[in-house]
Parts: structure tokens; C-alpha cells; sequence
């Protein structure tokens, strides 16, 4: 049995809770028999969500029709995202209900009533922009509350949204947003990055170039310089407007988000009004039980879904706080302290920044008061047991910390938390309500307890729309269902306990097979980079090709003043072979300038090993898609000293 951490309270008074008592299964019933009511009877789970959360009509029938791909979610309904968020249950109409906090500008509050106006406002210049339903609108916007009032006017008009972080280089904005051809593009003029500004106007006119769809250019003067021959964020909202909202049928397109792209065109993927708010009120109103008493802080970008999870926060009555800047600067200790002005009570993060703050040996209950903070969420990449530990010593023994797994793809978590279930170090407390994972071996067979593909057996509704332009489908269905007909593949090794907990260890396609064990990266990476000198890692295994071992390849980036040395080589290979295994100590271990990551903080596992295997770099990643691209060179290198197998 896995260390406990923390354990629930059970009396009653939690959000799921209450809902548990109105179902079948009963008050008195565990948490694995409420999520195996869900997810067999998902017709009558989703129907009880949409009542819980007394959301618009009274449909008879949520699922109907329960293929895969091709399910059919509350045929019956009318409903428009922004209504949903904007009702803000619980709030008063003088109540602050969006906080924004910034390196580029001061502090901006919004009240409910603000909040409102500002949408109507947003929604009137886009009338007068001419944005209809199903028009495309492109935000080149950081994490601020422009942003959101962008978003929710747009989905009130039944319009599409889409948004891009202002770090996001031009090639990786125009691969994504040419395929869909947006007619306004609303943008600021730069920002503040730590202790430097970063002008994007001439990123903006080379978009805009290369978008010829646009009629509307519009911009935010973040920095007070403006975006050149665009129209000011203050003439788009200087009109009130009425906050009406287009009632849509339920898999109307809400937002366009994209993969990352690393490998080829960046897939867009088609989100509905219907499918992100009845998933997005399951998870933060009962899976995370977030309500009118909560402020809720999650550090994201507008490049990662997580933004649009944090968005949603409005719909079950939290303060949303929105961040942008350097989460790191002048230290890691800046966010807790954020979070210590502002009350937060959620704090949501990445799991590498809690192992940096780690690494760093803050301690933040003695930087901060943190004692309105209840719930802290990790995502991003697993969280090792360690971080676990560090976390109720260091931040709060008494909040309850949830590991959150799941995707772009359906804008949620498969696995994560609840407030009935204990928190186990180095484990994901259970599988989300409403969805069907299951783990399964190379024959398409579930097992418990052991190593296996992350499947979900049955619909979701957030799994996306589609994809855009996809109009035979036959791209969508390729990237979820080509290896289990009928059955969602995500991705990831995810092993399934016996008491319901999970571990996720790494992409399983980038999965290392040495002599026939597979062994997941997470595990590498939590042991590695917990040396000090160790700031970043990439470990990659080239099979042999006449069925030999092959070759392990870990590359390494060294914290700042760090020197690679025989000690450092031989207490990597130590920690390796100790903490793991023999097998998962390398063959080649190699010191790196730089290491190139996803926009959005994610490895680069499968395009570094294509590299490392002789396909052209070109070929294997699509350098506009990273952040420390230089480091390709590195791997170019590396790879012409490998020795052949």
C-alpha cells in the first residue's frame, strides 16, 4: 500500500458529495463504485451532471448515440458556452470575479457587473466587425483578461475562437491559424518578460501578412506602443452592447486548439459548446469541487489548454486569476506569494515548476501565508513521489493535491483527483467521473496492476467535434481509433492499481524497450534531474536492428554554473542504476547547450530520437514548433558520433 498524504473528510458537505446523494448509487457508496455507475450508465451520469449544474432545457436522453467515433451527446438541447460561464452561480453582481495580474501593467479587477459590460462591449465590436456565427476570431493574446472577455464574446455570437501566446513565433502561428482563416485578429503589441520587454509588432504585420482572411485587426497596447494600422482595444470597446447569447446545438465549434505541431502541421481540433461546459463544470464544480467560495489560480499561457480549463472556472461561481509574465522571476518563490495576496485557494502549476521550487529548497508556507489554499493541481508531465513529499512539507499539509492527466484533445483530465479520495504519494488519485479508462496490454486486453496503453473504452463528451477541414473524418479517426477499432488510444503507459490509483510514465510511443522491458521516461527524468547540477533531460532508446539491447542515449542540460565532470557522470549513473534499474542506466550520456521543448513546456521524445535514428531534422520536427531550437544542432552532432548498432 502507497503512502497516504492526505485523507478526505467524508462528512457530507463537499459539492460531489452532495451529488453522489442524488444518484443511484447513494451517499453511503466509495468513489470507485460512483465512477463505475458513470462511466456503465453514462447516459444517466451525464444527465445528472446537466441537472446538478441546472443547466438550460430539460433533455430526456444525453447519450445518443454511443459510437466511437461518431457519439451523439443531448440531440435535444439549444445551450451557448459564455451563458453557461457567465451566469457565475452564486456571485453577486459587485462581486470581483476576474483578477489580473501582470509583469506588463498594473493589477486589473473585474466585477461580475464589469465583466459583463466589458463581454457586451467585446461582442458589439465584433458585430460591428462583422463576425457572425461560425466566423473565426484569432487572439495573439497573453494570459490577461482581455483575453477571456475575447473569448466569451465570441462563443455568445456562436462565433469560433482560437488563441496563440504572444512567445509564439510567426511560422507556428500562421501553420496553425491558416487552416482555419480567421477574420479578426486581436493582438498586443509586445510584452513584459521577467526584467525585459518584448515588442511583437513586426511578428503581428508578418501574420497578418500571411493571413489573407482578415478584415479586422485589432489591438491591445500592452506595452503602449500599438500594432501599427489596427484598431485600438479602446475604440473596439468604446460601444456598449446587449450580452445576448446564440443558442447552438451542442457540438456547435466553441474553440479551435491545436497540438503542438512538432511533427508536421499542428492538428486543429474542434472543441463543442456543449461537450467543454458540461465536462469543464464535472471537473472543477465536483471532480476538484471548486464553487463561489474560490479563487482559482492555474499558471498557463494561452498556447495550452489549461487556459480554457482556468477560464471555465466562471461557470461554477470562482474568482479566476489570470497571470502573465516569467513564473520563475525574480524567483520561484514570486507565484506562492501571488497566491498569498490574492487568497487564492485553488493553485493550479506544472509539475516541473513544483520540482524546481524543490530543487531550489524554498519553503513556501514560510514565505507566504497560505492558508486560505485548500487545493494545489499538478499537470504537465508526472509528478515522482518526491514532489508529492515536498509538497505537504513545504507548501501545506492540509490542501489537497491532485495530478491531473489528460490533453488538448478533450480539454480535461482522464485520471486526476476528487475530494472523497485519499492523496498517495507518487499516484494519481483515480480515474475522472464519466471516463472509461482502462489500461490495455499489446493483445487489446484491460489489466490491472501492470503496464498498458491509456484507452477509454467509452464516449466523453469534450472528446473533440472533429478536426477542422477533416471532412471524411478520416484524420480524426487515424489519431484516436486506428489501433483499437471502437476504443479511444491516447497515448501515454498508464498503469491502473488495484485500490484505483494510476501512474502515468511517459509517451508510449516513445517508450524504451530494452530486452524486451519496457521502461517509461518519467521515471529517468525524475531521477536525473533531481541532481542539483541536472537542469533538464531527454533520454531516447535506438533499437538495434538485428534484435540486440540497442542503445540508450540520455542527454542531459546542466543547471546554470554547472560543470560535467567524472563525479557528476558516475552519480547520474549511480542514481540510475540504484534508484531504477541496471537497464536504465545509459550507454551514451551527453552534455547539451540546449534542450529544445514543445511551446508549451512538453519533451521532444519521438522528433529527437527520429533525428538520432538519421532523419532530416526538418523532416522529424518542425523547428518553429520549440522553444530552444538551437539545441537540434546539438542532437545533429550527437548523432553523427553515435556508435552504429
Amino acid at each position: 500500500m502507497s503512502e497516504i498524504l492526505w485523507t478526505p473528510a467524508l462528512d457530507g458537505t463537499s459539492a460531489l458529495e452532495r451529488f453522489q446523494a442524488t444518484t443511484p448509487v447513494g451517499p453511503e457508496a466509495s468513489y470507485a463504485e460512483l465512477w463505475d455507475w458513470s462511466v456503465t450508465d453514462p447516459d444517466a451520469f451525464w444527465l445528472a451532471v446537466w441537472r446538478w449544474f441546472d443547466l438550460p432545457g430539460q433533455p430526456d436522453v444525453a447519450l445518443a448515440d454511443a459510437s466511437m467515433p461518431g457519439a451523439a451527446w443531448f440531440p435535444e438541447v439549444r445551450l451557448n458556452y459564455a451563458e453557461a460561464m457567465l451566469r457565475m452561480p452564486g456571485r453577486a453582481d459587485d462581486d470581483v470575479v476576474l483578477v489580473g495580474r501582470s509583469q506588463s501593467r498594473d493589477e486589473v479587477r473585474l466585477t461580475a457587473t464589469e465583466l459583463r459590460d466589458l463581454v457586451g462591449r467585446v461582442r458589439a465590436g465584433l458585430v460591428r466587425a462583422g463576425v457572425g456565427e461560425g466566423d473565426r476570431v484569432a487572439a495573439y493574446l497573453p494570459n490577461i483578461p482581455e483575453t477571456v472577455a475575447l473569448l466569451l464574446a465570441t462563443a455568445s455570437l456562436g462565433a469560433i475562437f482560437s488563441s496563440c501566446a504572444p512567445e509564439f513565433g510567426t511560422q507556428s502561428v500562421t501553420d496553425r491559424w491558416s487552416q482555419i482563416e480567421p477574420t479578426v485578429l486581436v493582438a498586443v503589441d509586445g510584452y513584459v518578460y521577467g526584467s525585459k520587454s518584448i515588442d511583437r509588432r513586426a511578428e503581428v504585420a508578418a501574420i497578418r501578412a500571411a493571413l489573407p482572411s482578415l478584415t479586422t485587426v485589432v489591438s491591445v497596447d500592452y506595452l503602449g506602443e500599438g500594432v501599427p494600422d489596427a484598431v485600438s482595444w479602446a475604440d473596439f470597446t468604446a460601444e456598449p452592447g446587449p450580452l445576448e447569447f446564440a443558442p447552438v446545438p451542442f457540438a456547435h465549434p466553441l474553440y479551435v486548439l491545436f497540438s503542438s505541431g512538432t511533427t508536421g502541421l499542428p492538428k486543429p481540433i474542434v472543441h463543442g459548446h456543449g461537450g467543454i461546459t458540461v465536462e469543464h463544470l464535472k471537473a472543477l464544480g465536483l471532480q476538484t469541487g471548486l464553487g463561489a467560495g474560490d479563487t482559482f489560480f492555474w499558471f498557463s499561457t494561452t498556447g495550452w489548454m489549461m487556459w480554457n480549463y482556468l477560464v471555465s472556472g466562471l461557470g461554477v461561481g470562482a474568482t479566476v486569476v489570470t497571470y502573465d509574465g516569467n513564473p520563475a522571476y525574480p524567483d520561484t518563490a514570486m507565484l506562492w506569494t501571488l497566491a498569498a495576496e490574492l487568497g487564492v485557494t485553488y493553485f493550479g502549476t506544472s509539475a516541473p515548476f513544483l520540482l524546481q521550487c524543490r530543487k531550489d529548497g524554498i519553503v513556501p508556507r514560510e514565505l507566504a501565508d497560505l492558508s486560505a489554499l485548500r487545493g494545489i493541481g499538478s499537470t504537465g508531465a508526472p509528478l515522482p513521489a518526491e514532489g508529492f513529499r515536498w509538497v505537504y512539507e513545504a507548501v501545506s499539509s492540509t490542501a489537497q493535491l491532485g495530478s491531473l492527466s489528460g490533453g488538448t484533445d478533450i480539454c480535461s483530465g482522464f485520471v486526476g483527483s476528487a475530494p472523497t479520495v485519499p492523496v498517495y504519494a507518487g499516484e494519481i488519485a483515480c480515474r475522472c467521473l464519466g471516463a472509461a479508462v482502462a489500461a490495455y496490454d499489446g493483445a487489446g486486453n484491460p489489466v490491472i496492476g501492470s503496464l498498458g496503453e491509456l484507452v477509454v473504452e467509452k464516449p466523453m463528451p469534450s472528446m473533440p467535434v472533429g478536426f477542422w477541414g477533416d471532412e471524411d473524418g478520416s484524420r480524426y479517426r487515424a489519431a484516436y481509433f486506428e489501433d483499437f477499432p471502437g476504443v479511444w488510444r491516447h497515448g501515454d503507459w498508464i498503469t491502473i492499481t488495484e485500490q484505483g490509483t494510476c501512474t502515468i510514465t511517459g509517451r508510449s510511443d516513445a517508450t524504451l524497450n530494452r530486452g524486451g522491458v519496457r521502461l517509461g521516461t518519467a521515471e529517468f527524468y525524475t531521477v536525473v534531474e533531481a541532481l542539483p547540477e541536472v537542469a533538464d533531460s531527454l533520454v531516447v532508446h535506438l533499437e538495434d536492428s538485428e534484435g540486440g539491447a540497442g542503445t540508450l542515449v540520455l542527454v542531459v542540460r546542466l543547471a546554470e554554473g554547472g560543470t560535467f565532470d567524472d563525479d557528476l557522470r558516475r552519480r547520474i549513473v549511480t542514481a540510475l542504476r540504484t534508484s531504477l534499474s541496471p537497464r536504465h542506466v545509459p550507454d551514451v550520456l551527453e552534455v547539451v547547450a540546449a534542450l529544445p521543448r514543445t511551446l508549451s513546456g512538453k519533451k521532444i521524445e519521438v522528433p529527437a530520437k527520429k533525428i538520432l535514428q538519421g532523419v532530416p531534422t526538418d523532416q522529424a520536427v518542425a523547428r518553429g514548433a520549440l522553444t530552444g531550437a538551437e539545441g537540434l544542432t546539438e542532437l545533429e552532432d550527437l548523432r553523427d558520433r553515435l556508435p552504429t548498432t
